[in-house]
């Protein structure tokens, strides 16, 4: 149970039966009457933004979110499938709720699924992953127009820009952080 008071960036609390995070916090002391406290707050199963003014002295239960590790299997349609690690179970996620993840995603990856209650609400991906390349335009040597990336597809059909000497058929490392370019993988 958290008070007003412990509000701040970053806390996630539950609020008409779903989980905030919490983006903005400002205390305001008028010159009269009772300390407000203003907040901005993301939904973290829809991702909308709430707009909410308190008075000092309301409280808020705390998220009851969990993080678990899981094996991404498979995708059918819009659905995409994960196994806990621990016992087996299988859970599913819509491609909306997985937002720019599903860009990265590759069968047998572990990942973080975060759960609120039983419902799956997001996944933490590992900073960087391996992926292939499956089209990439050629690079004509010589070529000093300037322009030193060229756009590549990789095998989940994620479309970034890589260096010119990039070919079709190489791994290459992505940052899942930002989707852009890191390494060519050694050997």
């Amino acid at each position: 149970m958290y008070t007003v008071a412990d509000l701040k960036k970053g806390l996630k609390i539950t609020l008409d039966g779903d989980p905030y995070l919490v983006v903005a916090f400002d205390f305001v002391k008028p010159g009269k009457g009772q300390a407000l406290y203003r907040t901005k707050m993301r939904n973290m199963i829809n991702g909308t933004l709430l707009d909410r003014t308190y008075r000092s002295g309301e409280t808020f239960d705390s998220a009851n979110l969990e993080e678990r590790e899981m094996e991404y299997l498979y995708k059918e349609g819009t659905h995409y499938t994960f196994m806990d690690q621990a016992n087996y179970e299988q859970v599913v996620m819509e491609e909306e709720t997985l937002g720019d993840a599903k860009n990265f995603l590759l069968e047998n990856l572990k990942v973080d699924v975060m759960m609120f209650g039983e419902k799956p609400i997001g996944v933490s991906l590992p900073n960087f992953v391996n992926l292939r390349v499956t089209e990439a335009e050629q690079w004509a040597k010589g070529d000093t127009s300037g322009n030193d990336t060229k756009p590549a597809t990789v095998e989940t059909g994620y479309v970034l820009r890589v260096p010119p000497f990039i070919e079709e058929g190489e791994l290459i490392v992505i940052d899942t952080r930002n989707g852009e370019y890191s390494t060519r993988v050694k050997g």
